[in-house]
């Protein structure tokens, strides 16, 4: 029986066309991050399952791709339960490897740490537009600075990026998880419902006020707290700025909410107005609440009208290094949605700018060795001026080997014959 020529289902082969777009994405993610001080590093791409596996990572954590054990610790006929069998898992995220690795070389790095990492990641997910079982992550993280100069900074990088690669007219749509929290606790939800609330909540831009009202119901709260939680984003319809929206809770949650991070979120909103590069609007959205349980402050999230949903996102996790070390460390991060990124410009037809010009040479079969040599000596002199020089040998159809050249960007052909 012939092997399998397709990928695995949820993943993909990359063609050369896409793949010169990725470099080029690559490269600008690389150098403005760079231009803002952070710091390449790279993780394994397996982890702990352990580590992987400790109910902060949301819904991701029932999509982990498992690894067994090898050798003589894998004993299938003793197992009895999972931990018997599996000891990694290819990592779903960068956040936790990236907890995991500050933990591991903290003393080696300075504080505040900017991290730049690229790395693919692994998810069970069920494949569709833009979401694949093997994807491309890029993040940027500030561990141990406490403060909202953090949130800003990744703002400004993140949206600096966007603009460069000529994305204009998105969102970046931020909350904060006391916000969730306070608005939770004003509506008479227990503490320890609050992940379940939000959980649901998190669905509103698939099924509604309505869906969600259903949800919430479905799961056994009184109908009082629901009419008083939905209540309040129907209030808070058309208050989009985050000074107007975040001013408004304020007065209407009392008390409940700290009136520091009312004041933090101003700031965040205020100073990145006051100095963005890219041309996009932040927009205060009360129901957003990121999927991963370690968010602990401030959340945000790109939308972008032409993919009809996410493209990254990111927040403020203050407690996940704890969980290694013992000792909480300051911690915020934004990924950008590097494979949705990826696709709306091949959508566009996107073309790489400055690129080399590119040069064919085209040499007959039977062409003497010893002019072959001259031939190469060209091409060389030709690329040490900065262009793309392949020398291959013609085909028979030369007509269709043209094209397929041109295709890939080809736009001069030298032909030399056996004569």
């Amino acid at each position: 029986m012939a092997l399998a020529k397709k990928p695995v289902n949820g993943m993909k082969d990359i063609l050369p066309e896409e793949m010169q777009i990725r470099d080029y994405v690559m490269q600008v993610i690389k150098e403005t991050y760079r231009g803002f001080g952070f710091t390449p590093i790279e993780t394994p791409c397996m982890e702990q399952i352990a580590n992987l596996s400790n109910k902060q990572g949301g819904e991701n954590e029932k999509l982990i791709f498992k690894v067994l054990k090898r050798g003589e610790k894998l004993d299938l006929g003793a197992a009895q339960t999972e931990s018997d069998v599996v000891d990694f898992g290819m990592r779903y995220d960068l956040t936790v490897p990236l907890a995991r690795f500050y933990a591991n070389n903290s003393n080696q790095l300075p504080s505040p740490f900017k991290a730049l990492q690229m790395g693919n990641v692994w998810r069970a997910d069920r494949p569709q537009r833009g979401r694949y079982r093997q994807f491309m992550q890029c993040d940027i993280d500030i561990l141990g600075e406490p403060s909202n100069l953090a949130e800003i900074e990744l703002i400004l990088a993140t949206t600096a990026t966007l603009g460069k690669l000529g994305f204009e007219g998105f969102q970046i749509r931020i909350n904060e998880r006391r916000i969730l929290k306070a608005m939770a606790a004003y509506s008479g939800f227990a503490e320890e419902d609050y992940d379940t609330v939000f959980i649901i909540l998190d669905k509103m831009d698939k099924i509604g006020l309505e869906g969600v009202a259903a949800e919430l119901e479905k799961s056994g709260f009184s109908r009082e707290s629901i009419e008083a939680y939905l209540g309040l984003f129907c209030e808070m319809e058309g208050k989009d700025s985050v000074a107007e929206g975040v001013s408004y809770l304020t007065e209407k949650l009392g008390g409940i909410l700290e009136e520091e991070v009312a004041v933090s979120l101003k700031e965040i909103a205020a100073c990145v107005e006051d100095t963005k590069e890219a041309s996009f609007a932040l927009v205060f959205d009360p129901t957003l609440v990121r999927g991963m349980s370690y968010y602990t402050g401030t959340i945000f999230e790109v939308a972008m009208p032409e993919f009809g949903g996410s493209c990254g996102g990111g927040g403020r996790y203050d407690k996940m290094i704890g969980n290694f070390t013992g000792k909480d460390v300051p911690a915020c991060g934004f990924s950008i949605g590097f494979e949705r990124i990826i696709l709306l410009l091949l959508e566009r037809g996107f073309t790489v700018p400055g690129q080399s010009e590119k040069i064919a040479y085209l040499v007959e079969k039977g062409y003497p060795g010893e002019k072959l040599a001259q031939v190469i000596a060209a091409a060389q002199e030709e690329r040490a001026n900065g262009k793309q020089v392949l020398v291959t040998r013609m085909n028979k159809n030369k007509k269709f080997q043209k094209e397929k050249l041109s295709a890939e960007g080809y736009t001069e052909f030298k032909e030399f014959f056996n004569r």
